[in-house]
């Protein structure tokens, strides 16, 4: 396995692959990798001859008082499990090699980006699309791996590549969750055991309003009462939305059919978690 840091190198790699015929498989990460990312590269490893992952926290996707200075990072964890995995190369560059100068551009879908998350993080999705897009022009790869549990990054970044002409395939990859039903995120790792058991309440929010969905419940406010009902009930978690939404749009949905998103997202203490599930009314 190869680990770069310079985007020359890892263009002259690729381009060597690519010559030979090769397709190219592509996981963009933060680090500090579990069993979430893992399903993405072991999906991505199946699916192509060569594997790149991207190791890279984006300080320009972080908000004001966000956690980028303690982000968690671990290089030598996420190394073993690339190697274990099949990656044949990481990607791991400095910031200066990503941001050498102060950018001029930047890329942005605002509508996609303005509610949900965009709506209490500013720029997130700006600072998102911008460096997938520099990931995509430096790995140039055949697919692209994402984890639905970001619904709205997947979504925008679905759109960016239509708009944009993209030369490559997204592919949404399943929420991995822990046994009690957490969804996998690397900032699990920031709840202490108490919080960690009350993070519980997002997957069963959430249970409890698919079962009305096949009960057969179609009207949206009921079901975001219901999520936001049990949340409640939980002391250490703070709402920060409860939405539904057309899973393809993200626009808002009165009633439930055709493609519908349910997503949440809380506070609990300092930390952020988000959850959702998809489901489609025909």
């Amino acid at each position: 396995m190869l680990i770069t840091k310079k985007i020359d190198e890892t263009r002259e790699i690729i381009k060597k692959w690519k010559s030979e015929g090769l397709t190219i498989g592509f996981v963009p990460t933060m680090g500090y990798l579990h069993d979430g990312h893992k399903s993405l590269i072991d999906r991505a490893a199946k699916e192509n001859d060569k594997v790149v992952v991207s190791i890279f926290v984006n300080p320009i996707q972080f908000c004001e008082g966000e956690d980028y200075d303690r982000y968690p990072r671990d290089m030598e964890h996420d190394t073993e499990i690339c190697e274990k995995s099949g990656v044949s190369l990481i990607f791991y560059p400095e910031v200066k090699e990503m941001y050498p100068s102060k950018n001029l551009a930047f890329v942005d879908i605002k509508v996609l980006g303005d509610n949900l998350c965009g709506a209490s993080r500013k720029g997130h999705f700006q600072g998102v699309c911008t460096v997938v897009a520099k990931l995509f022009n430096i790995v140039k790869p055949d697919r692209a791996y994402f984890g639905e549990k970001d619904a709205q990054q997947l979504a925008i970044i679905k759109q960016m590549v239509f708009d944009l002409n993209f030369d490559l395939e997204i592919i949404p990859c399943p929420i991995v969750r822990e046994k009690d039903g957490l969804a996998m995120s690397s900032r699990n790792s920031y709840l202490t055991l108490e919080e960690r058991k009350a993070a519980l309440v997002l997957s069963r929010s959430l249970e409890l309003a698919k079962k009305e969905i096949e009960k057969g419940e179609r009207d949206s406010e009921k079901i975001k009462n219901i999520i936001i009902s049990e949340i409640s009930g939980e002391p250490l978690v703070r709402i920060d939305y409860v939405e539904v939404v057309d899973a393809d749009t993200l626009g808002a949905k009165p009633k439930i059919e055709g493609r519908v998103l349910t997503a949440i997202a809380v506070f609990i203490g300092k930390t952020r978690l988000i959850d959702n599930f998809t489901c489609e009314i025909n």
